[in-house]
């Protein structure tokens, strides 16, 4: 019986010590350096980028279905200005569309369309604001992360220079910014590299939903009073 309490006591300790040994996320994120600062800086902006362009693109995709309808009725019927409030009071970037080509009904059909692509293309790059600061973070997160690389490797080789001889002590502070900047640029950049995309793709869907009802409204003016 003395002998199975020795064992479980044996393996509290054990599990004890393990436990005082083991590292938390943010110990590890410490040996990192400073370099981990502007990391830090960098997917704050990635994140703070998405959600808030995210927020932006998906309230500009969403419409109500029979906004189209809706204005082909006020059309039909000679309510204009039914139609321009209608699209004054829709904050979208369709309705904004519309309400240009509304305005020029009765100039010729190729001055509508090209005054709606003008407001479309402005649409457009309202969305993709800010989209090119994900793309750069892509891009110069992992070279932050390679810059604390070799700051690892330099620390790694000043250690050993003032100690005179090497050891695992000395050069485990060098490896552990030398890892865990490279896995957080890595990490970083993949993130901000996937927002970018998944943006754009939110983004190229929301065009053709632009270009889609842009077509309608103009077979709209061409059919028969």
């Amino acid at each position: 019986m003395n002998f199975y309490l020795l064992q479980i006591q044996v393996a509290a300790e054990a599990a004890k010590t393990q436990a005082e040994k083991s590292m938390t996320l943010w110990e590890l994120t410490l040996k990192g350096g400073w370099i981990m600062i502007p990391l830090a800086i960098l997917a704050f902006v990635a994140i703070f980028i998405f959600i808030e362009r995210f927020l932006a693109i998906r309230k500009a995709a969403s419409f109500e279905s029979n906004f189209i309808d809706r204005i082909k009725d006020y059309i039909h019927e000679g309510k204009i200005d039914a139609a321009l409030n209608l699209c004054s009071s829709t904050d979208r970037p369709v309705a904004r569309m519309i309400e240009k080509g509304i305005k020029r009904i009765g100039r010729p059909i190729k001055e509508i369309e090209d005054s709606i692509e003008i407001v479309g293309k402005f649409e457009v790059y309202n969305l993709e604001k800010n989209l090119v600061i994900l793309g750069v973070i892509a891009g110069i997160a992992p070279m932050f992360g390679f810059i604390g690389t070799i700051a690892g490797v330099i620390k790694i080789f000043y250690n050993i220079s003032l100690a005179d001889n090497i050891s695992i002590g000395l050069i485990a502070g060098g490896l552990y910014e030398k890892m865990v900047t490279s896995a957080a640029g890595l990490l970083i950049g993949i993130i901000a590299y996937i927002f970018y995309h998944w943006l754009n793709v939110m983004i190229e869907k929301v065009v053709h939903k632009l270009e889609l009802n842009a077509v309608n409204f103009i077979d709209l003016l061409q059919e028969p009073a």
